[in-house]
């Protein structure tokens, strides 16, 4: 059985937005193109009407490369159960009504490799997607000795090598202020 997963709509903003300028924005950007060309297919796909809704809103354009992204994956309606959980959500974690949509994300996204349990369970759920980008990212950390002028290189270089610019954005000059040491 192919396990299934729930996309969100960040994956999706990923995929389609431009190259961002923020280092950090960058890299997500990459891992999530890496994870979709080599790992995606090992999974049935999913997104909610939710994502649908929230890949429309904005730019014309921008929602036009969003909803490029989700065509052809099955969209599934959001269930009375989906709306409980995230009922619960809200009240156990006491969040505003504005995390509402967040909450639904998550409840839905149990649909995925989840199986349905108690959120009184002591026994905390692993997802195993969740878990195999965790060690991957402690695994690339390792290999750069946690040093961020490493990781850096090591992206420019796979820059280089996907043949996709990551970062466009030229390095700022620090101003200083008359009479600070340089």
């Amino acid at each position: 059985m192919v396990p299934t997963i729930y996309l969100e709509t960040s994956i999706i903003s990923y995929l389609a937005a431009q190259p961002s300028r923020d280092l950090i924005t960058a890299a997500r950007q990459q891992l999530t193109h890496e994870w979709w060309d080599r790992r995606r297919n090992a999974f049935q796909m999913f997104v909610s009407e939710l994502v649908l809704v929230e890949t429309s809103r904005g730019d014309v354009e921008a929602a036009a490369r969003r909803l490029a992204w989700v065509d052809g994956i099955e969209v599934v309606d959001i269930s009375p159960l989906a709306e409980d959980i995230a009922d619960q959500i809200l009240r156990h974690a006491r969040l505003p009504q504005q995390a509402r949509a967040d909450a639904l994300h998550i409840a839905d996204g149990r649909r995925g490799t989840m199986t349905t349990q108690s959120f009184d369970t002591k026994e905390p759920w692993v997802d195993p997607v969740v878990a195999e980008v965790r060690a991957a990212r402690e695994a690339l950390l390792v290999e750069i000795d946690y040093d961020l002028h490493k990781l850096c290189e090591m992206l420019r270089a796979h820059q280089i090598q996907a043949g996709r610019r990551v970062s466009s954005r030229e390095p700022r000059r620090i101003m200083r202020v008359s009479g600070e040491a340089a």
